[in-house]
């Protein structure tokens, strides 16, 4: 059957048109010398009109199914595995006595009590019971739950529904927002009738949320293992976290987590062994926690020897340079080359000295920290300033900045290494300020949670340790830190107008990383403890500094990726840098990344060049699994062997067990429906509700003529014979 849907305005309109056209028509038929060719003529224009009209007037086929079998209720109901959470209270008319269950037992309950039965009393209706969401076999954190699915493929299958109702705990976590069912529902008179099972309050709990442990650390080093822990007790806890690997070998640290509320805390592991090892974070089972499972996580990390390399350049070989170039070259994790512009005597000769800045991009690349002292454009040119920063911020080198007394820096803000320096300086106090009496650095919480920072055996000690250290008696004019920039330290007596004066700052810049240092006096830490904290220090900054650049690297092609150890759904940044057979950066060449999943999958990303004339390469890729994917990266038409690493993907599980129950989303769906929220203790009333509806409406399909194809290329070919037909009437 034939359904239009005009406006008055289109109604009105559309009939004129056809008056006008049919008053058009007559008028050129009786005027034709041919009379019947144009009359046939003018009835296909009059045709096309009319055809024009009723797309006006939104013209639909409505086909009414009537249905044959008996009104159909649908009870879905919710097999996820946070139904096992045990929080559900049992009502009055599924117990007798009250008692705390699982909200999946609640349901089984719910189920097999005698209820429903009078739905499907007489053969009135037909009751079906389905679940939704059951998980897999096999253990997987990617199974969830889909409210909207079950839904749709109901309404897909049944042609004759009188209600569905919905038993879950409404934590959804896959698939499209369940509104859209609900719509689907109203659009189809079907109510729906949500039944929330389970508590708004989360379960007494100690949830080991994440670790974000780094991909790899230096054999021998110390690595910071951050954790987050939230807390659904209504208390304070005093526990310990333990981290152990798979010989048993173990370290805790004693951590207080305050009620209600998401901790963040790290623990430092040292690595013993070269090679990849699998290490286990937990805490003990709290009193009163409910939740079980999810206090320990293991994660793997692999432990690698290094070799750094690191160029030191100076003016004048002040105290701060002499001990920072003996802990560099003593450190046997690091090749140093060191560049001193004496002002009286030249450049410095000698072991790990240059004797000139590197002229060469190829040469320049090799280093993954570059320290500049007391140095400005008397020492470095423009252009060699210029291949700092393309350094750093296209092959992942790290910058430190040591300014000294003499302000050479300050000539450094006219360079393309200004917008590198994370602090504003004074130009009213080139030279630094000077003090009599020695002042303290004193750690920011960022810095008292940094590894650049972490001058002990564990946290608890390290800030004793800086509270010994010998203090500084000069330090840089700094006004304040830039924005985007991290400041770990301070200066502990003086005050700017901005607040403490920032002395040890750090911040990003590309694909690298930048540190200031204020002060030159590190080399006091050495007092009463000889090498001890001035060697750590910077050692741990070297390691820092370079660790991006060493994530994966070979012959010819460097790699490192961010986020490291991204979750399911997250998008993955590929860095890469390509150097040709002589070692310089890759100009003219392609790389590509041929990724592997977990699961076999396998595809070919084809990397962008960012910057040929550092060869530095970009792509991103989104992860969908957890678990190790395969990354090979190869320089395309060589036949070098590829780069191969791998990138751990920790599987967050979707359902979660603890969780509080969400009734405000069942609540939202029951509203589009223009159903109702069904409490527990009122299904006896929900019987009674759904037995007083109406029977369902018979289904209509609708085709929609005015959008439909077959419409268009009906309109398309009678104006093609119209337009033909009058170039041939007036031919012959």
């Amino acid at each position: 059957m034939l359904h239009l849907s005009p406006t008055t305005l289109t109604l009105w309109l559309g009939i004129s048109a056809l008056i006008l056209v049919a008053a058009l028509c007559v008028v050129s038929w009786r005027r034709s010398p041919h009379p019947k060719r144009s009359a046939l003529l003018e009835s296909l224009r009059f045709l096309c009109t009319a055809l024009v009209v009723v797309l006006l007037w939104q013209p639909e086929w409505l086909t009414t199914i009537h249905p044959t079998t008996k009104p159909q209720i649908a009870i879905l109901w919710d097999d996820s595995k946070s139904m096992s959470t045990l929080d559900a209270s049992l009502p009055p008319s599924l117990s007798e006595k009250s008692e705390v269950v699982s909200r999946a037992d609640w349901v089984k309950k719910a189920l097999a009590s005698d209820l429903w039965k009078p739905l499907a009393a007489n053969g009135a209706n037909e009751v079906t019971a389905t679940p939704f969401a059951s998980p897999p076999s096999t253990d997987s954190p990617t199974s969830g739950t889909d409210l909207n699915s079950p839904l749709s493929d109901l309404l897909a299958k049944q042609n004759n529904l009188r209600a569905v109702v919905l038993l879950s705990d409404g934590d959804y976590n896959l698939g499209q927002p369940p509104v859209a069912a609900a719509q689907k529902l109203r659009l189809r008179g079907v109510p729906l009738f949500p039944i929330p099972v389970g508590s708004q309050t989360r379960l007494p709990d100690l949830d080991l949320l994440s670790i974000t442990a780094p991909t790899y650390g230096i054999v021998g080093e110390n690595v910071q293992i951050p954790f987050t822990i939230r807390s659904s007790l209504d208390r304070q806890v005093r526990t310990i976290v333990r981290l152990r690997d798979e010989n048993g070998r173990e370290r805790s640290k004693d951590i207080v987590i305050p009620p209600n509320s998401e901790t963040y805390d790290s623990i430092l592991w040292r690595l013993e062994k070269e090679g990849s090892s699998t290490l286990e974070l937990s805490l003990p089972v709290a009193d009163g926690e409910l939740v079980t499972t999810n206090n320990a996580r293991k994660f793997t990390i692999a432990g690698r020897p290094e070799k750094i390399h690191v160029l030191v350049i100076e003016s004048q070989p002040r105290w701060e340079y002499r001990f920072l170039r003996n802990a560099l070259s003593r450190d046997p994790g690091v090749e140093l080359s060191c560049l001193l512009f004496h002002p009286q005597l030249g450049p410095g000769e000698g072991h790990d000295y240059l004797k000139e800045f590197p002229a060469k991009i190829e040469d320049l690349a090799k280093y993954d920290v570059i320290f500049i002292g007391d140095v400005g454009t008397q020492q470095l040119t423009k252009d060699q300033c210029s291949l700092i920063r393309g350094l750093v911020e296209n092959q992942a080198s790290g910058l430190i900045f040591m300014p000294g007394s003499q302000g050479n820096q300050f000539s450094l803000l006219d360079t393309a290494l200004s917008d590198l320096i994370p602090v504003l300086l004074d130009a009213a106090t080139p030279k630094g300020i000077s003090e009599s009496v020695p002042s303290p650095l004193t750690l920011t919480t960022e810095g008292r949670a940094s590894l650049l920072t972490m001058l002990g055996n564990s946290e608890e000690e390290n800030p004793e340790i800086w509270r010994r250290l010998p203090g500084f008696y000069w330090h840089a004019p700094v006004i304040k830190a830039k924005g985007g920039t991290e400041v770990l330290a301070v200066h502990g007596n003086s005050r700017g107008k901005f607040g403490p004066i920032p002395l040890l700052v750090t911040k990003p810049a590309g694909s690298g990383k930048i540190l200031f240092m204020g002060i030159d006096s590190a080399w006091r830490w050495r007092r009463g403890v000889e090498d001890l904290y001035h060697y750590r220090f910077w050692g741990q900054v070297a390691r820092w500094m370079s660790y991006q650049r060493n994530m994966a690297a070979g012959s010819r092609i460097r790699l490192f990726f961010n986020p490291e150890r991204p979750e399911p759904g997250a998008t993955v940044t590929l860095n890469a840098n390509a150097f040709d057979l002589n070692g310089a950066p890759l100009k003219d060449g392609s790389v590509a990344i041929d990724l592997s999943s977990p699961d076999g999958r396998s595809q070919r990303i084809d990397l962008q060049k960012n910057n040929s004339a550092w060869g530095a390469y970009t792509g991103r890729f989104k992860i969908d699994a957890p678990g190790a994917w395969k990354i090979r990266a190869t320089i395309i038409g060589t036949e070098d062997k590829p780069l191969e690493t791998t990138l751990l993907a920790q599987g967050a599980a979707l359902e979660k067990i603890g969780q509080p129950a969400r009734p405000e989303v069942l609540e939202e769906m029951a509203k589009i429906s223009h159903g109702r929220i069904v409490q527990p203790d009122q299904l006896a009333a929900l019987v009674q509700e759904i037995s007083a509806l109406p029977s369902p409406r018979p289904l209509e399909n609708r085709i929609p003529l005015w959008s439909h194809w077959a419409t268009l290329s009906t309109l398309i070919l009678l104006l093609t014979l119209f337009w033909i037909g009058r170039k041939l009437n007036g031919a012959f």
